[in-house]
């Protein structure tokens, strides 16, 4: 997968995006249909890898852009500021 510059999104993000939906649509007919949860499961962990993948190349792309873009600027204040919105992010993870 690409990256692609801020406001660009790569094509192929989508077209995982739109898989994932289609994955979580299956699991809700998995679950009208009553089926085994390990089944569910193991549908529910293919999901969230994929969501990983996807949140993976988009750090990567905001990573080779926004901060890349505020470190070439020498601009001290934006650098604290995508510095800044990074750590929160992070944070969050460990809650």
């Amino acid at each position: 997968m690409g990256i692609q510059k801020p406001g660009k999104h790569d094509p192929k993000l989508l077209i995982r995006l739109n898989r994932i939906e289609g994955q979580v649509r299956g699991i809700a007919r998995m679950v009208e249909e009553d089926r085994y949860c390990i089944d569910i499961l193991t549908q529910i962990q293919a999901i969230k890898a994929a969501l990983k993948r996807v949140e993976e190349e988009v750090l990567k792309g905001h990573a080779a852009h926004c901060v890349a873009d505020a470190i070439r600027s020498g601009n001290a204040r934006d650098q604290m500021q995508k510095f800044a919105e990074l750590v929160e992010l992070f944070s969050r993870y460990g809650k």
